[in-house]
């Protein structure tokens, strides 16, 4: 398809001849045009609707076309903008591109210079629109406060994205220290009310006979200590977002008011009686699962699914991959920077036990680790023991039994096959048999990666690419295993 075929254009000329002229110049080339002679017009058209190309005169009875050039840069700077005057300067013209316009045409022009100039100029824009798409494809490695690339974190991202404009109420579940409060910030600051206030409070940590106040206010004299009115974060969060953390902490009798104000968007103050109205975007957390409390009556099913309307699940550190090594080397520069010390990097061994742990405390964990480390040690490379002995040795655990190892002893078994004979070394000394094994015991690699790979898919559930996170591989490889073992296995059930 041609790329001018079908394009929509915003023509700003003053001159009415000039304007019917240079419409049929557009159309020809298979623009769907609207002419307005006023800049005034020009903007309010564009407050209902974003053309592809906007041609703009810089002469214009109301306003200059510059003033409306630098308004589109700002607003709608996807638009790509062609600048044309009958008092054309070199000056002006270099004025123009470097506010941002595409291309200046100085009047009178004709329908050949016209239609070239359109043509590069959507040429432009869909080489532009084609990169921003690849682009995005990417797995981002820093997102509005995260860091991580793997699939689930990518996942999240994208949540956040589709999310962010929403007033939607978004409800952000996942362990304590997976970033939950970090979320919720990326779902402000992506959106437009990201120049708004963010206020946040932790429902845990407010005592149960302040929390009412602390959400929405007080009077003077509304209780012992009330010495003044005070505004409550649901008025200091107006045209911005309240973040509720912990919100399953909260009890019931003030879930049924914060219900009320979810509703209306109307609350009263502790010890007020007149009414107010917010605007407010809402934003809850949690380290339980919001279901089991509803079902254990510890959480109203109404204020769940007013809540629970777009709910985001952040991914425990532990299954993030090599995730955890992209954020333990940002960490690393980042407390290198706060404490004065040198470190380049970690040693494979540390590399493998931090990647093996499963980081109970996840991302919150992995910060007091990193910076014991920088602390304590004074070198280039953090090692193995320089980490905590709660991280190191439930590492060694995972590998090896500290108390009882096998060594294989060789023998020549009666049937004639080569086997080994295994014993076990008991702490204190002696040996006992613990089996003896053939060689045609062993099974081979290709069937222990298969188990290894179809375990990881039956633990998520059959889900292919959350399994290659898990197993920090592509899922592609999988399937193209898959594949490889199936035929492999058609041809061993021929040969039988």
């Amino acid at each position: 398809m041609d790329i001018t075929s079908s394009f929509t254009t915003l023509l700003v000329e003053d001159s009415m001849s000039l304007g019917a002229l240079y419409t049929e110049y557009l159309r020809a080339d298979g623009a769907k045009v609207t002419h307005v002679n006023h800049g005034e017009d020009a903007l309010n058209e564009l407050k209902q609707w974003q053309p592809d190309l906007l041609v703009l005169d810089i002469k214009l009875p109301d306003m200059s076309g510059m003033e409306i050039l630098d308004i589109v840069q700002q607003q709608y700077p996807a638009i790509t903008v062609i600048m044309i005057t009958a008092h054309g300067t070199i000056d002006l013209a270099v004025d123009a591109m470097r506010a941002g316009a595409f291309d200046f045409l100085v009047k009178p022009f004709d329908a050949k210079r016209l239609s070239i100039t359109v043509r590069n100029a959507l040429k432009q824009r869909q080489l532009v629109n084609l990169v921003a798409k690849y682009e995005s494809s990417l797995p981002k490695p820093h997102y509005m406060g995260f860091i991580g690339e793997s699939l689930a974190m990518q996942t999240v991202y994208k949540t956040i994205d589709c999310v962010a404009n929403s007033k939607a109420s978004a409800f952000i579940v996942g362990e304590s220290g997976t970033g939950k409060e970090v979320c919720a910030h990326a779902i402000h600051h992506a959106g437009s009310r990201r120049d708004e206030a963010f206020v946040a409070l932790n429902c845990a940590s407010i005592p149960k006979d302040l929390i009412e106040s602390e959400i929405f206010g007080h009077t003077k004299g509304a209780f012992t200590g009330a010495i003044a009115n005070r505004d409550g974060a649901a008025t200091r969060a107006h045209k911005g977002t309240l973040f509720l953390d912990e919100i399953c902490e909260m009890d019931l009798e003030l879930q049924s008011k914060l219900l009320r104000f979810i509703q209306t968007g109307v609350f009263q103050r502790v010890g007020g009686t007149k009414e107010e109205k917010v605007d407010v975007r809402f934003v809850s957390a949690t380290n339980r699962t919001p279901w089991d409390e509803v079902k254990a009556g510890r959480f109203r099913e109404d204020l769940f699914y007013r809540l629970h309307v777009i709910p985001i699940e952040l991914p425990p550190l532990r299954m993030r991959g090599k995730d955890i090594i992209l954020l333990a080397n940002k960490l690393l520069q980042e407390y290198n920077k706060e404490e004065g010390k040198q470190f380049k990097g970690f040693s494979s061994a540390t590399k493998q036990c931090l990647k093996n742990y499963r980081w109970p405390g996840n991302v919150r964990q992995l910060q007091n680790v990193i910076r014991q480390v920088v602390v304590l040690n004074d070198t280039d490379t953090v090692e193995l023991d320089m980490l905590p002995m709660q991280v190191s040795a439930d590492n060694n655990v995972k590998h090896i039994t500290p108390q009882v190892q096998t060594k294989a002893t060789p023998f020549t078994g009666g049937n004639g096959h080569s086997a080994v004979n295994e014993v076990v070394e008991v702490e204190g000394g002696g040996t006992e048999p613990l089996a003896s094994q053939t060689a045609v015991d062993i099974v081979p690699l290709w069937i222990s990666e298969k188990q290894t790979i179809e375990d990881a898919i039956d633990f998520c559930g059959g889900n292919v690419p959350k399994a290659a996170a898990l197993l920090d591989i592509s899922a592609s490889t999988i399937y193209r295993k898959r594949q490889s073992w199936e035929e492999l296995e058609s041809s061993l059930t021929q040969e039988g």
